[in-house]
């Protein structure tokens, strides 16, 4: 059993920056893969960032890429998404998700790579003028 909890949404400007954090409980944290993925209004889920139990791995939505960062703590016990020149298009409530996997490069940004993992509650985020 995983816990994760985000935190770090807020309202935010068009070209300006936030950090989200998702802080993760539980055991073996070493053995998860971590996801971020957003949900705008009416709009389908999908995969912003991931990255793989070695942090040797990491991908990004093509929209975001050079714009957002992922990263970890050593102890593993926070995932950040660093996301900067924000856009209106980036609005959306952001969740992380982790699921365990034997392989130390395994970094999906679709849902299905999460079955049977865990995810958080969620934080919006809101890019407007």
């Amino acid at each position: 059993q995983l816990q994760l909890v985000e935190s770090g949404g807020g309202l935010v400007q068009p070209g300006g920056s936030l950090r989200l954090s998702c802080a993760v409980s539980g055991s073996h944290l070493d053995a998860y893969a971590i996801g971020w993925f957003r949900q705008a209004p009416g709009s389908e889920r999908e995969g912003v960032s991931c990255i793989s139990r070695s942090d040797g791995s990491t991908s990004y939505l093509d929209s975001v890429k050079g714009r957002f960062a992922i990263s970890r703590d050593a102890d593993k016990t926070t995932a950040y998404l660093q996301m900067n020149s924000l856009k209106t298009e980036d609005t959306g409530v952001y969740y992380c998700a982790a699921v365990v996997t034997l392989d130390a490069e395994y970094c999906p940004l679709t849902s299905g790579g999460y079955y049977g993992g865990f995810w958080g509650q969620g934080t919006q985020v809101t890019v407007s003028s």
